[in-house]
């Protein structure tokens, strides 16, 4: 994009928690990839010409929002469970079937939809979690499709190798040999991971779940991680009380207790939900440096829970936000999770502010995944930014802090959305390509994979 300017927005806010940052009139001027100026639009210095001018009057500009744990490929199966009110194993029992049908194409596409209607709503980074590879699926069609829409990925290669005949929750045809998963996370990790700063692409190893794995896949897969700059490890934990009982069954020990002796800790190890730890997990979280994914609209439409998000903040643990998949979400809106957490803290009797949920959403996010190149906006930072319009219906009347009010009020569709300093979303267009198109695809592989009748 070479030297271009945004201006006039109604606020500029380079640090989502922090208020007394927040540029009233902002601009900020970005050179191809990197910001390298921020303040007023008056004071917008007079040198050098830009090649393009974003007018962002009547929009709240925020860093782009970053999305630490999803499924892209689930939402080919969309209320096909969730609609029934079931807990995380009984919906898993009834979807894993389904999922062993999953292909290369669907994989691609699916993650086409899902990044998009990610970016519609202001997500410029993500974080997938891939699981299974039935048939010709692999990662590299995830990546492909993160490659399409110009979104900044964190692909995780997952993994599932304890079937049911083993002990284990998934049935046997999805699970794969421990032997063929490590060989793949090598490849995956040559051929795409990439550690150096503002990286479009960076490959996490993620086996999916002490109740779909060995504990030697387990082990295994983190030395294999340490061996590279930047890999970082990623698993469920703690989501359900059903979790917390088969860990106990099987390995004597509470979630927490059972990673922990793996060697699954520290700042480069990041967990999705935690709705269930211990006193005890929580300070071991902080002191270790592990970060925590919190899917509150997963977590409230599966009955997990209600994840202590105030006490792990307040312990200092790095906590950033989730859509999960869309089969256990049906919605691919980060904004609306920062919305979820906030009343979902309330609820469960804490307080959460909304700039903390927006905090959350955008510099909790990048420090769960390792980042200090996003989050933020200021000089030297990633261009990574959305831009909220604040001038409509949804805000009138919203007096104090509008900023807070995206939180509050309900997020609209993001009016911008600017990824390594390339618009993918303009006036609430998706740009990068025929998204119509992309969904009547996907509605045609939905319809192969779950079948007629459904």
């Amino acid at each position: 994009m070479g030297r271009w300017l945004v201006k006039n927005s109604r606020v500029l806010v380079p640090v989502a928690a922090d208020p007394r940052l927040d540029v009233a009139d902002g601009a900020m001027i970005i050179e191809d990839h990197r910001v390298v100026w921020t303040g007023r639009s008056a004071d917008v210095p007079a040198e050098g010409d830009f090649e393009r001018v974003l007018d962002a009057s009547g929009c709240v500009v925020l860093p782009g929002l970053v999305n630490t744990h999803h499924h892209l490929y689930q939402s080919l199966t969309r209320n096909l469970a969730t609609a029934d009110g079931m807990s995380l194993f009984e919906w898993l029992k009834k979807l894993y079937p389904i999922w062993a049908g999953l292909t290369a194409e669907a994989a691609q596409v699916s993650a086409q939809l899902g990044l998009a209607e990610l970016a519609l709503a202001g997500a410029t980074t993500v974080a997938d979690h891939l699981y299974l590879f039935p048939n010709d699926t692999r990662l590299d069609d995830t990546i492909e499709a993160a490659r399409l829409a110009g979104i900044r990925f964190h692909p995780t290669r997952g993994s599932m190798s304890l079937g049911e005949s083993q002990g284990g929750l998934p049935p046997d045809r999805v699970c794969e040999d421990e032997a063929a998963i490590l060989a793949d996370c090598v490849r995956v990790i040559e051929t795409f991971h990439d550690p150096r700063p503002y990286s479009m692409c960076r490959v996490g190893l993620a086996p999916c779940s002490p109740f779909s794995v060995t504990a030697e896949l387990m082990r295994a897969t983190a030395v294999l991680a340490r061996r590279y700059p930047g890999v970082r490890l990623h698993t469920h934990l703690a989501e359900t009380r059903d979790e917390e009982a088969f860990c106990l069954e099987h390995f004597g020990m509470k979630p927490g207790q059972y990673v922990a002796s793996l060697g699954w800790e520290g700042s480069d190890v990041w967990f999705a939900h935690v709705v269930h730890p211990t006193p005890t997990d929580i300070g071991w979280l902080a002191r270790t440096g592990s970060g925590c994914a919190h899917c509150p609209s997963s977590n409230m439409i599966l009955g997990s829970g209600i994840a202590p998000v105030r006490q792990l903040i307040d312990a200092g643990v790095r906590v950033g936000l989730g859509v999960d998949g869309s089969a256990s979400n049906d919605s691919n809106n980060l904004a609306g999770e920062a919305r979820q957490a906030l009343l979902l803290q309330r609820v469960g009797g804490a307080s959460l502010t909304a700039r903390e949920a927006l905090h959350l959403a955008t510099a909790g996010g990048a420090a769960v995944l390792g980042r200090d190149d996003i989050g933020v906006l200021e000089a030297g930072m990633a261009a990574d930014f959305t831009a909220f319009r604040v001038d409509g219906p949804a805000f009138a009347g919203a007096r104090g802090d509008i900023v807070s009010a995206l939180a509050t009020c309900g997020p609209p569709p993001a009016w911008f959305t600017v990824v390594h300093g390339r618009p993918i979303v303009e006036e609430g267009r998706f740009l990068p390509y025929d998204l119509g198109a992309v969904a009547a695809r996907h509605e045609a592989l939905s319809r192969s994979l779950v079948g007629p009748d459904q």
